[in-house]
């Protein structure tokens, strides 16, 4: 059967999370006086990118909810434990990152050329490791929601990518069998074996052309994917932009 819907990933698949992650970094720990505590901007981020996998862990095994797994990361971050840190002043911390980090919000330049080749001849749906609330504004604020059907995110559904429920979940949103479903995302195992072994046709963005995993289908810019996804129409021809 033909693809009939493409499901996508947001971060670092078609808005540039990494550079507005190191930018809003950069600006809050100015702000807040917390640059000399880092050797480098690199180092802070590392650390708070360390942080979030291992309560993002926490989230997904359901050990906390959403907002307890920010407002641990913030702590740890930071030094400080639960009572010389309380929920609101937490929140109030990671507020005034959010605001740092969104002011460096930027779509890939492929992005919109490549929705506008397939927006006739394939639907479209999101697919996110986040909440809601923050994919959803992300996607309105970069001017770009309405490309898409559904938003379906992991703090929502109770699972997350790789779990095949996750992706079963989006498929469902689009009431397609997951065979006429394709995933895009940047992560060769949380998105592209994941979409694969839940039934989808998994393609690896692999912007940084990292390499070695011959067992997935992957693409280097979102500019191959059309022809990827449809090598006997018109979409095989060479690209035009870019």
């Amino acid at each position: 059967m033909p693809i009939r819907a493409v499901l996508w990933d947001v971060d670092d698949t078609i808005f540039d999370y990494a550079n507005a992650d190191r930018a809003g970094m950069r600006d809050h720990l100015r702000a807040e006086g917390l640059a000399d505590g880092f050797t480098s901007v690199g180092q802070a981020l590392a650390r708070w990118r360390t942080l979030t996998r291992e309560h993002w862990a926490r989230f997904e095994s359901g050990e906390t909810d959403w907002e307890g797994q920010r407002r641990n990361r913030v702590r740890a971050f930071v030094g400080r434990g639960a009572d010389d840190m309380d929920d609101a002043e937490a929140d109030a911390w990671f507020g005034r990152y959010i605001v740092h980090y969104e002011a460096s919000w930027a779509l890939f330049p492929d992005t919109v050329p490549v929705l506008d080749l397939l927006a006739e001849r394939y639907r479209h749906a999101v697919l996110s490791n986040s909440s809601l609330h923050n994919q959803d504004r992300k996607l309105r604020v970069l001017g770009v929601r309405d490309r898409f059907e559904a938003v379906v995110c992991a703090a929502e559904l109770g699972v997350a990518k790789p779990q095949a429920a996750a992706f079963h979940a989006a498929c469902e949103a689009l009431e397609l069998p997951p065979h006429e479903v394709a995933y895009v995302g940047d992560q060769p195992d949380t998105d592209a074996r994941g979409a694969e072994e839940a039934g989808l046709t998994g393609i690896w963005l692999d912007r940084a052309r990292t390499g070695g995993r011959p067992e997935l289908t992957r693409i280097t810019a979102l500019e191959q994917l059309p022809a990827l996804l449809a090598p006997d129409t018109r979409f095989g021809a060479p690209s035009t932009f870019g």
